[in-house]
């Protein structure tokens, strides 16, 4: 029972870890990385979709994204919603693909986005307490309904303690070398 648990515990935190690691790729440093832009929701034909899933996206210099649209019909939608969104980048689009340049940033901005990584971050630690908090909920109805012992509970909790520990660890370490590389010059 404890085991099962566990297992399954270990799962929801390495999704977390995962979620955290995925959201740090979209906060943009000095360089043109195709995640930047990515998951990008683009509003097509009524339904908003991701951007990848209609244009195919690519760093054809260290400091330029260019996207290609599928359908050419989209490149406006595709525009709009790079002004929309937070990246603050201004798309040049030539009628068959839409140009990003990554300025370089400046330092008022690298601080901005070190707040933001460092928010990211928290709100992923947020995520394993509830977690952990729900492990532990359904550790005390274990032992309530008699299916472990106050000793499994207290070990339960032990273990639990560790594994968020542990992936804690993994996501302040995840977080730190984002901040290395936004504040890299």
């Amino acid at each position: 029972m404890l085991k099962d648990l566990l297992q399954e515990l270990k799962g929801r935190m390495s999704k977390a870890v995962d979620a955290l690691q995925y959201d740090l790729l979209v906060i943009r440093t000095g360089r043109a990385s195709p995640a930047l832009v990515e998951r990008l929701q683009v509003e097509y034909y009524g339904t908003m979709t991701p951007l990848n899933q209609m244009a195919s996206i690519s760093a054809p210099e260290p400091r330029l994204l260019a996207i290609r649209p599928w359908d050419a019909s989209a490149l406006s939608a595709i525009e709009k919603s790079i002004l929309k969104s937070d990246l603050g980048l201004t798309p040049q689009n030539d009628g068959k693909l839409i140009r990003l340049a990554i300025p370089r940033l400046n330092e008022e901005r690298r601080r901005e986005l070190v707040k933001m990584v460092q928010r990211r971050v928290e709100e992923g630690k947020i995520s394993l307490r509830n977690i952990r908090r729900e492990a532990i909920d359904d550790l005390r109805d274990f032992e309530k309904e008699k299916m472990i012992t106050e000793d499994d509970l207290h070990q339960g909790r032990t273990q639990i303690q560790d594994m968020i520990n542990d992936f804690s660890a993994k996501m302040d370490d995840l977080g730190r070398r984002k901040e290395e590389e936004i504040l890299e010059i």
